[in-house]
């Protein structure tokens, strides 16, 4: 069982930052990839960023790059989501998850790969 809480989500003038927060609880849940996804209104879900378990190896989408950071520090059972230099095209809600594969090396981009997700913190961006 793993269960995950996503925080840190709100409402920013565009050029600013927010940090999102991930608190997660499971027995092996510092040997799981994760991942950050966002959805807006009327779009489909897409991948934002991620990170393996093995050496923190990250990967992001080409439309995050330079500003996001992800990281995760698993002494405090959190991944979290740095974003900077805000784009009102970054509104949406985002989801962290978490994929069952204990031990893994890879990095995972595809949502359908992900087995645990939270429920959800929105980021709203104005212009």
């Amino acid at each position: 069982q793993v269960q995950l809480v996503e925080s840190g989500g709100g409402l920013v003038q565009a050029g600013g930052s927010l940090r999102l927060s991930c608190a997660a609880s499971g027995r092996t849940f510092s040997a799981y990839p994760m991942g950050w996804f966002r959805q807006a209104p009327g779009k489909e879900r897409e991948f934002v960023a991620a990170i393996s378990w093995s050496y923190s190896q990250t990967q992001y989408a080409d439309s995050v790059k330079g500003r996001f950071t992800i990281s995760r520090d698993n002494t405090q059972h959190t991944v979290y989501l740095q974003m900077n230099s805000l784009k009102p095209e970054d509104t949406a809600v985002y989801y962290c998850a978490a994929k069952n594969e204990v031990g893994s090396i890879g990095v995972y981009v595809r949502g359908t790969e992900y087995d645990y997700w939270g429920q959800g913190t929105q980021v709203t961006v104005s212009s």
